[in-house]
């Protein structure tokens, strides 16, 4: 599984779980961290945790396995790092605060594929209307 492969199933995971506001951003010309980073926002501690778990058990099942997991049993920002993807998965609050894809500015968003794309820009516009 390639880095990008890695991203998406991230991604479809996360989506899966019903995260909102999940960017995927492309920063390997910018830093030695990662290729990837995903960002994605959870609307308690609880969904933080479930998101995660998701992404881990998806990647699981690809012979990925995380480096490390940190923030998980507070669940305001849990971060999985997978080498070449780093996931970062926000409480609202914390998102909101940190603004971390701000710091990331001349990272470049991969646009996801159908039906991700979707299914993400769905519950976006859901999140919004509830505001």
């Amino acid at each position: 599984m390639n880095s990008l492969e890695k991203a998406f199933a991230s991604a479809e995971a996360a989506l899966d779980k019903k995260a909102y506001d999940l960017v995927v951003l492309e920063v390997e010309h910018l830093n030695s961290i990662a290729d990837y980073f995903i960002v994605a926002t959870g609307r308690s501690d609880v969904q933080v945790q479930a998101i995660a778990r998701g992404i881990e058990e998806r990647l699981r099942g690809d012979n990925a396995r995380p480096l490390a997991v940190e923030g998980f049993n507070v669940g305001h920002w849990v971060v999985l790092d997978y080498d070449d993807v780093v996931v970062h998965i926000f409480f609202e609050p914390t998102r909101e605060f940190y603004r971390l894809e701000k710091n990331w500015l001349d990272a470049r968003e991969i646009t996801l594929p159908e039906p991700w794309r979707t299914q993400a820009r769905d519950l976006r516009l859901s999140t919004a209307v509830r505001a």
